[in-house]
């Protein structure tokens, strides 16, 4: 029987699990606690369960832990982390730190079938999903990390799922993972403290809305369905028009608006007719508009606008009434994108 990792065990299974030795609900809520709020390793340290409920655990589960390969600190305090998975893959995860908060920018597969032209993470291809307990597990090892002394999720404030992998691609085991971080006795995240981010799947946006809630934010990146398409083809199988639709089911409310993400880049999609064209594509939807000048990066051909072509853009999406933000790149000293430190480890550069 193939074990599994306690870690991505949900609050109910593990109460069918126990139910099956005649143990009681509450034992499922103490391993709760000892796995994401203590961050025990090894289950005969759960020291208020019975020998046999150990042993029984012991039988059909075990506790994994994610191997840290490589961490890079930038200038900025942005921090990357190269993850080593059991079956040697490697994953990123990435902390940003801002004002009051404390992102972390977590991945839901081992390379993504996506494939956007302006990712290294999709030119690398698709090697496999990620279990809830590995997606999980980032969070719990970059808290161990970074403060080894406190419980729970430590200092971290947020959680977004925009690392290597398109997490709707990855859609069963990341409803798993975002119901385990909500739990009370364990890491005590907030929905709004959880955002998810994706390139576009329109039937699986429907279906998140219906399983489970957290933010949203739509890699946009194009206000028009022929470049879209030609940056991210996902577009050819959802077009602008399917994913409006998909959003405009979404529960949001004008105090928890959908993000659009556009990633801005010189000459492609930074003109005052791009600004007035995403304008008018959102329209009066309760959304916010993330605007992410490109982060260079020699491998790929794109480039960062001018500042003022920026400034531009922004004024005139606001004087169309929207909100809009601008987020300053972070950790670029340590190739913070996605997919870049693994690139470069596997390439013996670091």
């Amino acid at each position: 029987m193939t074990k599994l990792n306690l870690k991505g065990v949900t609050r109910q299974e593990l109460v069918q699990h126990l139910a099956g030795i005649g143990k009681e609900r509450y034992r499922a809520d103490q391993i709760i606690r000892w796995l994401y709020l203590q961050r025990v390793k090894d289950i005969d340290k759960m020291s208020n369960l019975s020998l046999s409920c150990r042993e029984h655990l012991r039988g059909f589960s075990f506790v994994g832990q994610l191997e840290l390969v490589k961490e890079q600190i930038s200038q900025d305090g942005t921090r990357k982390f190269l993850f080593q998975l059991a079956d040697g893959h490697t994953v990123e995860t990435v902390l940003i730190a801002e004002k009051d908060r404390l992102t972390l920018c977590i991945s839901t597969q081992v390379g993504c079938r996506m494939g956007c032209r302006f990712c290294l993470t999709g030119g690398s291809g698709f090697e496999r999903q990620l279990s809830a307990a590995e997606i999980i597990d980032q969070v719990i090892q970059v808290a161990e990390i970074i403060a080894p002394e406190s419980q729970g999720r430590g200092p971290i404030t947020n959680i977004v799922l925009m690392g290597m992998g398109e997490p709707l691609d990855n859609f069963d085991e990341v409803v798993k993972a975002l119901e385990i971080f909500m739990y009370d006795d364990g890491m005590q995240f907030s929905h709004r403290r959880l955002t998810l981010s994706t390139c576009g799947l329109a039937p699986e946006i429907i279906e998140l809305g219906k399983r489970i809630y957290v933010s949203l934010a739509i890699s946009l990146n194009a206000a028009d369905d022929a470049l879209r398409s030609e940056l991210m083809p996902v577009n050819r199988r959802y077009d602008l028009a399917q994913l409006l639709a998909a959003c405009r089911t979404y529960p949001a409310t004008n105090q928890r608006r959908i993000t659009f993400e556009y990633i801005i880049f010189a000459g492609l999609n930074d003109s005052l007719e791009d600004a007035e064209r995403l304008a008018e594509l959102i329209g009066n939807m309760p959304a916010k508009i993330n605007l992410i000048p490109f982060n260079e990066h020699p491998e790929l051909p794109f480039k960062r606008p001018e500042h003022q072509r920026i400034v531009d853009f922004v004024n005139c999406l606001q004087r169309h009434g929207m909100t809009v933000m601008t987020r300053r790149s972070k950790g670029a000293d340590i190739s913070a994108a996605c997919g870049q430190l693994r690139e470069a480890v596997t390439a013996g550069q670091v």
